[in-house]
């Protein structure tokens, strides 16, 4: 018998093998071992060039530019400010879509932080809802798969104020969302929330107000670093002032990921501090992705680098600068996504 026939009968009698096999195991055995392949892109949030945009050195139309050229990223995350009020200026968008697609770029999200759609007053309420159809609109004119909204008054946060009574903001969070949803449903656009401030690092109280809404283009956005339940009150009212608080109670990172994710149409990858290993000092990478694989995911990943922001506010702290924090994580991310593959 030659060798290549004999190769082929050997073959031949493995595949049959494994035919046998495979009608002798459960299929879960098989939804089990497909669930093992992890695997998921790497997307770049514009809050990350906090630094460099706030100073003038960068603005919203080279966001695109810097994430393919500097960090070899398509996939953008946009965040409203950065707009400075030209997000209903059609020669704006038009001249931020056409940079995106010379370069080749993905526009996946804008983070919104506008008027306070959870407001206990039905008219504010109202008029924060339609104040966001808007973004709605720049975020289909762009291509965006999402906008990120708050289901609070970040004015709270600034101040130290505490939040509304839960569940009073509760039904007002389900209404003044169901109400943008019901808006963004019609342009195929999601409204994701992100665990922020106040009510919405509650992870439970975040996770009722989607049961509550129950619409299919309603998600979250996991993020790793904002579970800090109560604050100490900021001696000024700045963000600099934010930066100096401390965290006094915080909800679990890990229990909290791991609740948000039947419902998470992202994840925003925060990061601060690395140690000499490339590992993320305060939220622990390899234990987080392992939680997010069991769940299934297969979206986008935002790297989100605040180093940089807290380095403006104290130098001596050990926060690497903007474009190294960046790299940083993004190595970060790509190791794990390699171990757990």
């Amino acid at each position: 018998m030659s060798q290549t026939r004999r190769q082929f009968l050997s073959q031949l009698g493995m595949a049959a093998a494994g035919v046998s096999l495979s009608s002798a195991l459960p299929t879960q055995t098989f939804a089990d071992m497909a669930l093992k392949k992890f695997s998921f892109e790497i997307s770049l949030a514009e809050f990350s060039f906090f630094p460099e945009i706030m100073s003038g050195k960068m603005t919203n139309l080279d966001f695109p530019a810097r994430a393919k050229n500097d960090f070899g990223i398509n996939v953008l995350e946009y965040v409203s400010m950065f707009f400075n009020n030209k997000h209903t200026d059609p020669g704006y968008l038009k001249d931020l879509k056409q940079r995106c697609d010379d370069l080749g770029m993905k526009n996946n999200l804008i983070m919104v932080d506008g008027a306070n759609i959870a407001d206990l007053d039905a008219a504010k309420r109202q008029k924060a809802v339609e104040d966001h159809y808007a973004w709605v609109d720049a975020a289909k004119y762009l291509g965006c798969a999402s906008i990120r909204v708050n289901l609070g008054d970040s004015s709270k946060a600034l101040t130290g104020t505490p939040d509304d009574p839960a569940e009073e903001a509760a039904k007002s969070a389900a209404d003044g969302y169901h109400k943008l949803l019901e808006y963004a449903a019609k342009q195929n656009i999601n409204v994701i929330v992100e665990n922020h401030f106040g009510n919405s690092t509650d992870i439970d109280w975040l996770v009722d107000v989607l049961k509550a809404v129950n619409m299919p283009n309603a998600g979250l956005l996991p993020d790793f670093g904002n579970f800090c339940r109560q604050r100490s009150k900021p001696e000024t009212n700045d963000i600099k002032g934010i930066m100096a608080t401390k965290c006094l109670q915080e909800y679990d990172r890990y229990e909290g990921v791991k609740k948000m994710m039947p419902y998470a149409k992202g994840i925003s990858a925060k990061t601060h501090k690395f140690d000499a290993q490339g590992n993320e000092t305060e939220t622990d990478f390899r234990r987080m992705f392992k939680i997010i694989k069991e769940a299934g995911f297969k979206g986008y990943v935002g790297i989100e680098y605040e180093g940089g922001l807290m380095n403006m506010y104290n130098q001596t702290a050990g926060y690497l600068p903007t474009t190294d924090g960046i790299k940083a994580t993004k190595t970060l991310l790509e190791r794990v996504r390699t171990e757990l593959a």
